[in-house]
């Protein structure tokens, strides 16, 4: 069915369903830019329908949670009579139907796309309506109780991950005794640091051994396989059979959008044998206290030194340029490594506890659907807790 002039354009994604495109935008924080199709190659769907990539459909089928216009890419499912979407929703995004929908691409050559043959081939389970239902709100109930832990788990992660920000940051920056006299340190975000500390560029503690570097192509990697990390700007991305480098230094991404966004370390410790690229700066430090140099340099707003918005760079030059605080003595920049590995161990434990019950949750939640949906389950009979009152499902119609 060919989409109306008026229907807004759609974008199916795992992480959402089929939402508007503009929403999705909004949710994943990128600027609301939308491609305007021409309306000839767009499909019409509705709400309750459901959508299938014919190119990427490792996901599953998507739900769609709004009326409007998908590209040619995607084929819109619409059900029938007795069919209810609930419990479809649930079977369609279970690992037993994507793991029968990813066999039927052994029917497809390589670089083709599942052709929807292909795809109608699969034989589903369909149960009667009222058991459709009542799986659909069974799974519905459970799921949400589930998304709920590990949405609590989570934020768990991030609030450890703050509270680690947070420690290491006054360590690095005021130093382990609170009754050292301070000064102005003279850097705006920076404020007052202990009175004895040095405050000078970046390149008067480092040496930098930029010109040391050698770029592999990806290709000319692929015959240089071996155990020697090889290492960019976001860290390792490769192991090769030779090396450059066989001393532990300090690597600093040089170029890429981590730079501003931050959501990766770009300051990271290279040891033993290994090679680098030309996108990763490598700086020897004064001393081998190298955690607490990588902390350091990962305290810094690098607003003010990267340049360019298609491709963020960080020079050398303005790398070096950074102004930093430092203890003079390397006693007492060990003693605040020492501290900042303590503070690692014990946040790191509990940050491993936490993002494995995540994924202990995540694998209960992909279970217990796989087990509803292909009736390994009995939940005839089910009702929902008296707290949380039913819902009326929603029963697609003939199209």
């Amino acid at each position: 069915m060919k989409a109306l002039e008026s229907d807004e354009q759609l974008t199916a994604s795992q992480k959402y369903g089929v939402i508007p495109q503009r929403l999705f935008s909004e949710l994943e924080g990128q600027k609301v830019m939308q491609v305007i199709l021409g309306r000839d190659i767009l499909k019409k769907a509705e709400v309750n329908d459901f959508v299938i990539s014919m190119r990427s459909f490792q996901g599953g089928l998507e739900f769609c949670s709004y009326s409007g216009a998908v590209s040619s890419a995607y084929v819109p499912l619409y059900a029938n009579r007795g069919i209810d979407n609930r419990f479809f929703k649930h079977l369609f995004k279970s690992v037993s139907f994507i793991s029968a929908l990813q066999n039927t691409s052994n029917l497809v050559r390589d670089g083709q796309a599942l052709r929807y043959n292909n795809f109608v081939q699969l034989s589903l389970p369909f149960p009667s309506l009222n058991e459709q239902r009542t799986i659909g709100e069974f799974l519905d109930h459970e799921t949400a109780r589930i998304d709920a832990l590990i949405e609590e788990q989570q934020r768990l992660i991030e609030l450890l991950k703050e509270k680690r920000q947070a420690v290491i940051s006054h360590a690095v920056t005021k130093g382990l005794n609170p009754t050292v006299p301070m000064k102005d340190s003279g850097v705006e975000w920076l404020g007052e640091v202990p009175a004895h500390w040095t405050v000078a560029p970046i390149k008067f503690f480092f040496e930098f051994l930029d010109g040391q570097r050698i770029p592999i192509k990806a290709e000319d990697r692929g015959a240089m396989q071996g155990d020697y990390p090889y290492y960019g700007a976001s860290g390792i991305i490769d192991y090769v059979n030779d090396f450059i480098f066989e001393e532990d230094l300090v690597l600093v991404s040089e170029d890429g959008a981590n730079l501003l966004m931050r959501s990766t370390p770009i300051a990271f410790v290279a040891q033993g044998k290994y090679w680098v690229n030309n996108h990763a700066h490598i700086i020897r430090p004064q001393d081998d206290s190298l955690t607490y140099w990588v902390e350091v340099i990962e305290q810094q707003d690098l607003t003010n030194y990267v340049t360019g918005s298609a491709q963020p760079k960080l020079t050398a030059e303005a790398l070096g340029s950074i102004k930093i605080a430092v203890p003079p003595t390397g006693s007492e920049r060990a003693a605040i490594q020492a501290f900042i590995l303590e503070i690692d161990a014990e946040l790191g434990a509990l940050l491993t506890e936490a993002a494995c019950g995540v994924r202990l949750l995540q694998e209960r939640r992909s279970a217990l659907i796989s087990a509803a949906v292909t009736g390994k389950i009995d939940v005839r009979g089910w009702q929902p807790p008296v707290s949380t009152p039913a819902t009326e499902p929603a029963v697609a119609e003939a199209v």
